[in-house]
C-alpha cells in the first residue's frame, strides 16, 4: 500500500517549472553518527521559512502559470515577507534585546540569525523588483495593462491627472512639516509616506527643511484612467505615489521641492497580552490591535533614489540600522497592485475557472444531510471539492427542530460567513448554540471580536478560548434526536470553516456520525468551556495533552517494526516541521531503516539525506496554484495501515500552546482515496522542490521521455468539473 498510486493524468493539466535552486548553503552536514539532538542536524527556523517564500517568489518566472497569477505569486512574496519582518525578525529582535547571547536550536546566535536574514531578503527584495520591472512589466504591456510612469503622461493624461489630484488627493492629505513645534509624526505600521527636502520661506517666516506626507489610507494606491485619456486599447494606471510625486510642490505653495522621495516602515505587529494583566480577553486585544499599528520598527522600504542623508535620518527616527534599509526599484507598498488582478477584467490571463466537485453519496443525495451522514462517513478534499455541504448541512441543522444543540470552533471565518450566520439563527431558533471562537486568530483579530457580538446577541454561548492556549481545532458537533434517543455528528477538519480559503487551500473534511468519534469531540469541547483535568479520547489525538506523545509513539512503533524485518514506512504532510522530539523520532525511525516521505510546504528543520542519520528520509515542498494545507499522518504499521489528519502542523507551538485535535480515517475506503492523493504528490515533478542535506531547495527534476505530472492539476481533473 505504500508504493505510489496516482490517480488519472489529464496530459493538458500538467505544469512545468523552472529549474532553479533556492536557499542558501549552512554549515556541512555532520559525520556519521552525530547525537540526534547536535545542532547541525537542525535547519534554522527562520531561514528555512525564508526559503519557503522564495520558492513562492520563483512562480513569478514559471511561464506555465498565466500571467496575472504570475503577477500573483509575486505579490504574495511580497506580502510573505510583510509578515515575517512583522512577527519572525521582530520576535528575534526582541529576544536579542532580552539576551544578546541567544541561540537558534541549529546552534546559530539570533544576531547571526538576523545577518543571514539581511543577506538573503536584499537579495531576494533585488530580484522581486528585478521581475516585477523587467519581466511582468513589459508582459502585462504586451498584453494591454500598462503602468505609466511621470516621463510617459501624454498632456491630456497630465490634465486629467492634475484634476485628480486636486479634487481627490489633495483635500485629504495633510503634509507635516518638522520643527520644533512639529515633531515627527508617529506612523502608522506599513503606511506609505513620503519625505520631502524643502527650500525656501513659508508664510511664518520658517526656512525650508524636512516635511512628512502620509499617504491616507482612504486613497487607493493604483488609479485607473478613464478610457477617453488611454495610451490605446486596454488598461492604463497610474501609481498614487506617482501623482503625489508629480503635484507636491501644490502642497508646500512657494517653497522649493529638492526632493520627495516615498518610504514605508514595518512595525512588530505580533500582540502581546500578559495572562496576569487581563480579566477580558476581548478587551485587552482591542488595546493591543492599536498598539499593532505603532510597534517598533523593524525594516524601512524607500525608493532608491532617495538621498543617503536623508536615509540615515530616517533610520535614525526609527531606531534602526544600515542592515534593516532596504533601497527599492519602485513602489513601496506592492501588496496593492492586487487591484490589478481584480479588476483588469482579463480571465483569460489567470487560472481557469473551475466548479468543485461532490463525493458521490452527496451526488446522489435527496434526502437530509443528517441521514446521508448517518449512512456512512463523507470525506470532502477542498478545493477540488466543494466547501457548500460543511455550510449547507450547518444550515440545515439550525431549522432542523430535531437538533437540540450545537457546538463549533471558529479560527478564521471571514465577513458574511455563512457559518456564523447558520449558528445565528440556530440560536434564535432556540438551540443551545456553544462557539468558541479565537479572538487571537494572527491578524483575524478585529473580525473575530466582531463575530463574536454578532453571535452573543443572537443568544449563543460565546466562548473565547483560553488565555495560554490558542484553540486551533477545527470542530463541529451537534446533537439530534432520532427516534426517541440522541445521536451525535461531527465535522472534524484540516482547515478553517472559511468559504474563501476553501478554494484557494487544499484541506480535509470528514462529516461522521462514528459514536466513539463524536464523543471525542463532545468530550473536547466540554474541556475547553469548563474545567477539569484532562478528558480521555477513545480515537481523537488532542493537543497540548496526546497529539505530540502519540505522534512520537507512532513514529517509534514503525521504527520497532522495521528492526522485526517488517518493511517500515510513513508519510507525514503538513506545513512545517520544528518540534524537536517528532524530528529526533524521525531520524531514530530513519536509522531503523524505516523509509519516511516527508511533504511539508514551507518551515523544515529536519536535515534529510545525513549518512547513518537521515539517508531514508526524503523531504519535498509543494507548491503551486493552491495553497497546500493538509495535515496528513500515514503509518504503514505493519501491513495494518492508519492514516490520521489533523488541525496541528509538526511545530512546538501546535503540539504544546494550542488545542489541536488529530483524527483518524476509520473508513478503509477514504483512508485508501487520501493515501492516493498523498502518492500523486510524491509522483509530482512540476511543483516540488526536494529539500537537500546542504540546505538547499532544487526543483524535482523532470526525467526525459517521462509524463510531466502536477499533483495538484492531477487532483483538480481527478475531482473537479472544470469549465
Amino acid at each position: 500500500m505504500d508504493a505510489p498510486d496516482a490517480l488519472p493524468i489529464d496530459p493538458a493539466a500538467s505544469l512545468r517549472l523552472n529549474r532553479t535552486r533556492t536557499g542558501i548553503r549552512t554549515r556541512p552536514a555532520p559525520e556519521r553518527n552525530t547525537e540526534l539532538t547536535h545542532p547541525q542536524l537542525y535547519f534554522n527556523r527562520e531561514i528555512s521559512t525564508l526559503q519557503f517564500h522564495i520558492r513562492v517568489l520563483e512562480q513569478a518566472l514559471d511561464e506555465a502559470h498565466p500571467l496575472l497569477n504570475r503577477l500573483m505569486f509575486l505579490l504574495i512574496f511580497s506580502s510573505n515577507m510583510d509578515e515575517f519582518f512583522e512577527i519572525r525578525v521582530a520576535g528575534l529582535k526582541q529576544a536579542i534585546g532580552i539576551d544578546e547571547s541567544a541561540k537558534s536550536r541549529d546552534g546559530q546566535t539570533y544576531q547571526q540569525t538576523l545577518a543571514d536574514i539581511s543577506q538573503i531578503t536584499h537579495e531576494h527584495v533585488a530580484r522581486q523588483y528585478m521581475i516585477l520591472n523587467k519581466v511582468l512589466i513589459p508582459s502585462l504591456e504586451q498584453e494591454g495593462i500598462r503602468f505609466l510612469r511621470r516621463a510617459n503622461w501624454t498632456k491630456a493624461q497630465q490634465h486629467w491627472i492634475a484634476s485628480y489630484f486636486e479634487n481627490e488627493i489633495q483635500p485629504v492629505v495633510s503634509p507635516i512639516g518638522l520643527d520644533p513645534s512639529h515633531p515627527f509624526p508617529r506612523l502608522v505600521n506599513k503606511s506609505l509616506n513620503f519625505i520631502v527636502e524643502l527650500d525656501g520661506q513659508d508664510a511664518f517666516g520658517r526656512t525650508g527643511g524636512l516635511a512628512i506626507i502620509p499617504a491616507p489610507r482612504s486613497l487607493p494606491r493604483l488609479i485607473q484612467l478613464p478610457a477617453e485619456v488611454s495610451s490605446g486599447e486596454g488598461t492604463d494606471y497610474v501609481f498614487l505615489s506617482s501623482m503625489i510625486h508629480a503635484h507636491a510642490n501644490e502642497l508646500f505653495p512657494g517653497m522649493i521641492i529638492k526632493g520627495c522621495y516615498q518610504f514605508r516602515l514595518t512595525r512588530n505587529a505580533d500582540l502581546a497580552v500578559n495572562p496576569e494583566d487581563v480579566s477580558d480577553l476581548a478587551s485587552a486585544l482591542k488595546g493591543e490591535l492599536l498598539a499593532r499599528r505603532y510597534g517598533s520598527g523593524v525594516r524601512l522600504e524607500i525608493a532608491n533614489n532617495c538621498p543617503a542623508h536623508l536615509t540615515t535620518f530616517l533610520l535614525q527616527r526609527f531606531e534602526l540600522s544600515e542592515q534593516d534599509l532596504y533601497l527599492v526599484d519602485g513602489p513601496v507598498n506592492l501588496g496593492r497592485l492586487m487591484a490589478v488582478i481584480e479588476g483588469a477584467g482579463r480571465p483569460d490571463l489567470l487560472y481557469p475557472p473551475f466548479t468543485p466537485g461532490l463525493p458521490r453519496a452527496l451526488r446522489r443525495q435527496t434526502g437530509s444531510y443528517f441521514d446521508t451522514v448517518a449512512e456512512a462517513d463523507i470525506l470532502l478534499h477542498h478545493p477540488y471539492q466543494s466547501f457548500a455541504p460543511v455550510e449547507q448541512w450547518l444550515k440545515e441543522a439550525a431549522v432542523d427542530p430535531d437538533v437540540l444543540a450545537i457546538k463549533q470552533t471558529l479560527y478564521r471565518t471571514g465577513p458574511g460567513s455563512r457559518i456564523v450566520t447558520a449558528l445565528t439563527e440556530a440560536a434564535r431558533n432556540g438551540k443551545e448554540v456553544t462557539v468558541v471562537i479565537e479572538l487571537r486568530a494572527r491578524f483575524d483579530e478585529a473580525d473575530n471580536i466582531e463575530l463574536a457580538s454578532r453571535l452573543q446577541e443572537s443568544g449563543a454561548n460565546v466562548i473565547y478560548g483560553l488565555m495560554d492556549y490558542k484553540i486551533h481545532a477545527k470542530l463541529m458537533h451537534m446533537v439530534r434526536r432520532e427516534n426517541g434517543r440522541l445521536r451525535h455528528y461531527a465535522h472534524l477538519g484540516t482547515g478553517n470553516y472559511h468559504a474563501t480559503t476553501a478554494r484557494l487551500y487544499t484541506d480535509y473534511s470528514l462529516m461522521t456520525a462514528h459514536p466513539e468519534i463524536c464523543q471525542d469531540v463532545h468530550l473536547i469541547f466540554q474541556q475547553i468551556a469548563g474545567m477539569g483535568q484532562p478528558r480521555t479520547t477513545r480515537h481523537v489525538l488532542y493537543a497540548p495533552f496526546t497529539l505530540n506523545s502519540t505522534l512520537i509513539d507512532m513514529i517509534d512503533r514503525e521504527a520497532a517494526h522495521a528492526r522485526r524485518g517488517c518493511k517500515g514506512y510513513l508519510m507525514i504532510k503538513c506545513n512545517a516541521l520544528t518540534e524537536p522530539g517528532l524530528i529526533q523520532a524521525l531520524y531514530r525511525a530513519s536509522q531503523a531503516g524505516v523509509k519516511c516521505d516527508l511533504i511539508i510546504r514551507s518551515t523544515c528543520c529536519l536535515r534529510p539525506g545525513i549518512e547513518g542519520v537521515s539517508c531514508n528520509i526524503h523531504v519535498r515542498s509543494i507548491v503551486g496554484r493552491f495553497l497546500e494545507h493538509t495535515r496528513v499522518f500515514y503509518f504503514r504499521n505493519a501491513n495494518k495501515p492508519e492514516l490520521w489528519c489533523g488541525s496541528a502542523d509538526a511545530m512546538e507551538r501546535n503540539m504544546f500552546h494550542r488545542v489541536e485535535t488529530c483524527f483518524p480515517v476509520l473508513d478503509k475506503k477514504l483512508a485508501r482515496q487520501i493515501k492516493k492523493d498523498m502518492d500523486t504528490y510524491l509522483l509530482d515533478n512540476c511543483q516540488s522542490w526536494q529539500l537537500e542535506a546542504d540546505g538547499h531547495y532544487v526543483a524535482t527534476p523532470l526525467p526525459d521521455q517521462q509524463e510531466a505530472i502536477s499533483a495538484q492539476e492531477t487532483l483538480l481533473y481527478a475531482y473537479a468539473l472544470k469549465r
